[in-house]
């Protein structure tokens, strides 16, 4: 067993701890075989030696952190706990560069690994593939950076797209026209752009045709030049549309198609083209596939252990059965 003490003596407990240690106990989730003690500018930890050598390296990283930026968020936490690589962006001040300015003027920036590969990828590549977990923010990034590429006069328009595919639910019963029915499918596309665009200033661009939002049907026949299109739920197009909507992609246009290959919603997940796509495209100069994982979820913290709960059951060797009589079961 060894024992350390860390000292913050030029630092605020309080602002590094956070309020009620809220921080403090995040850091000391990821170290389950130490035990940590915080008593004024002093952090004391108790462990096995490779464990609490890590955890003074990695405490080190975070004091360092906030010596330079004055700040310590649970993203930055996450962020600097999940890898070497993500610490060194993180200390070189990669993350704090934000892609745009939201309508609130909130800066909106990628937040892990995966997002900043997203938004560097869009510089030497026109097709991206996002593809992971949802949570990861890959719809919100490529929304971003569709919106920054607008405001720079790069593209004269962006267009936003997601095939039908009803999620256990049936469009056919929702009362309406088919606007009125495909509008609440497509309102994650909405609520990101008002993240992003003043209310005022997005409704004169979806007038004027400057942000289209449509289901994926109504690609066909077009050719998206001078354009910026997000392709969402791409794991439930099938192998034909995404064929289709691949070969819209006129001159100067960036295309970026996100997914969760674990939620697909087909009769047939053998018919998801995401699927196909990712085998068939990758290793094409221009092409970038970007593969999301838990690390990168950035909703509530629950969500994370929710997709590892998902991910272990589908590991099982047998599927979980419905409850109910056996086949040859008699009535």
């Amino acid at each position: 067993m060894k024992e350390k003490i860390i000292r913050l003596d030029d630092i605020d407990p309080v602002s590094f701890f956070g309020c009620n240690n809220a921080l403090l106990d995040i850091i000391a989730a990821r170290f389950p075989k130490v035990k940590i003690v915080a008593r004024g500018h002093e952090i004391k930890c108790i462990g096995e030696d490779d464990e609490v050598d890590l955890f003074v390296v990695k405490m080190g990283e975070l004091l360092g952190y906030f010596r330079k930026y004055n700040r310590l968020t649970v993203d930055d936490i996450e962020r600097a706990l999940l890898s070497e690589q993500n610490m060194e962006s993180l200390k070189s001040g990669d993350y704090d560069e934000p892609v745009i300015f939201g309508s609130s003027g909130k800066p909106v920036r990628a937040r892990t690994k995966n997002q900043l590969v997203l938004v560097r990828s869009t510089i030497d590549n026109d097709l991206i593939i996002a593809e992971g977990p949802a949570g990861t923010g890959k719809t919100y990034t490529s929304i971003a950076l569709a919106v920054r590429a607008l405001k720079a006069n790069e593209v004269r328009r962006i267009v936003l797209t997601r095939p039908a595919v009803e999620a256990g639910e049936r469009l056919g019963f929702l009362p309406g026209d088919v606007k009125e029915k495909l509008d609440p499918y497509l309102q994650p596309l909405y609520d990101a752009l008002n993240d992003m665009v003043p209310s005022r200033k997005l409704g004169l661009w979806m007038n004027d045709g400057t942000v289209q939002i449509a289901p994926l049907a109504f690609m066909r026949g077009r050719t998206l030049e001078n354009s910026f299109v997000i392709l969402d739920e791409a794991q439930n197009a099938t192998v034909n549309q995404l064929k289709m909507f691949l070969t819209r992609m006129g001159v100067n246009s960036k295309f970026i198609l996100t997914g969760d290959t674990t939620q697909i919603d087909l009769p047939l997940k053998r018919e998801s083209g995401l699927l196909q796509a990712i085998d068939i495209l990758k290793g094409i100069e221009g092409i970038s596939v970007i593969r999301f994982n838990k690390s990168d979820i950035v909703r509530h913290r629950l969500v994370k252990d929710i997709v590892r709960a998902y991910e272990s059951t589908d590991n099982k060797p047998a599927a979980l059965k419905r409850p109910g009589k056996e086949e040859g079961d008699c009535e």
